[in-house]
């Protein structure tokens, strides 16, 4: 009975122990006219003003939008909030919050005969408001002193991962490194960014969500531009493969290794 009773009590502690971790991340807005972008912000430890730090930007999936500016956090919030990953690898982090029945990218969605999701990218379009909102969130963090700018990196899952591949389109200056995880974009846009930016794409073989071949398409015209790209493809992983990437002891050190030229 103790044992049961200990159990329950550990259990009940984890929700809590959960959203502590992420207390760390400011609730903020950026209001443009109508229009408003939530997003979280973590500052690294012992934030100093006077010092100089990368800058992360992280794209939800679908799953997580919405306007609680809270969803945003459940996959990779915890984990860029550790204390092991704060103290060796200092840096500010946005995850914004896409809202309801939008996207990040510019994207139309079908399904083909056997049900499988088909995606159609055009990021040479008008953006969606939450891109449009998103970049100006980024280039208004990038004004601030304390952002090393030769070393500002985006990564994103499933629709992240697919906005990840955009707003490198839209901005191909600004980013020294991406890690899109089971996204996907338009292979005949990524000349634009393609020597510019350092890659690690990650990708499930099972994936029946997103398929990796999309994920393959931009991988092989990355290679073709002349890009660095490193590819990752888990065999037994289905959707979650963002699970398997966090867990890439060398994600990190490989990250905040590269700078911008």
């Amino acid at each position: 009975m103790k044992i049961i009773l200990s159990l329950l009590m550990t259990l009940s502690l984890i929700p809590k122990i959960y959203a502590q971790d992420l207390l760390v991340y400011e609730r903020k807005e950026l209001i443009v006219g109508n229009d408003t972008l939530r997003y979280r912000i973590m500052y690294p430890l012992n934030f100093d003003a006077n010092k100089k730090y990368p800058l992360v930007l992280f794209l939800h999936g679908s799953g997580e939008r919405g306007k609680d500016n809270e969803a945003q956090l459940i996959h990779g919030g915890k984990l860029f909030a550790q204390d092991e990953i704060r103290s060796n690898f200092q840096a500010i982090v946005i995850f914004p919050q896409c809202p309801d029945n939008d996207f990040w990218a510019s994207i139309k969605r079908e399904k083909n005969t056997n049900g499988s999701n088909l995606f159609e990218f055009n990021p040479n379009s008008k953006p969606t408001k939450p891109m449009e909102l998103t970049i100006q969130l980024v280039k208004q963090t990038l004004k601030e002193k304390y952002i090393d700018k030769k070393r500002v990196y985006v990564g994103g899952l499933s629709m992240g991962g697919m906005g990840t591949f955009e707003i490198l389109y839209r901005c191909p200056k600004i980013f020294a490194a991406a890690f899109p995880i089971c996204g996907g974009g338009s292979p005949e846009y990524v000349g634009k960014y393609a020597k510019k930016v350092k890659f690690w794409v990650f990708h499930g073989a099972k994936d029946d969500v997103v398929l990796p071949e999309y994920s393959k398409r931009m991988v092989d015209a990355i290679k073709e531009k002349g890009g660095d790209v490193n590819f990752t493809i888990y065999p037994n992983a289905n959707h979650n493969s963002w699970d398997s990437a966090f867990a890439e002891p060398n994600l990190f050190p490989w990250l905040f290794s590269i700078y911008k030229k």
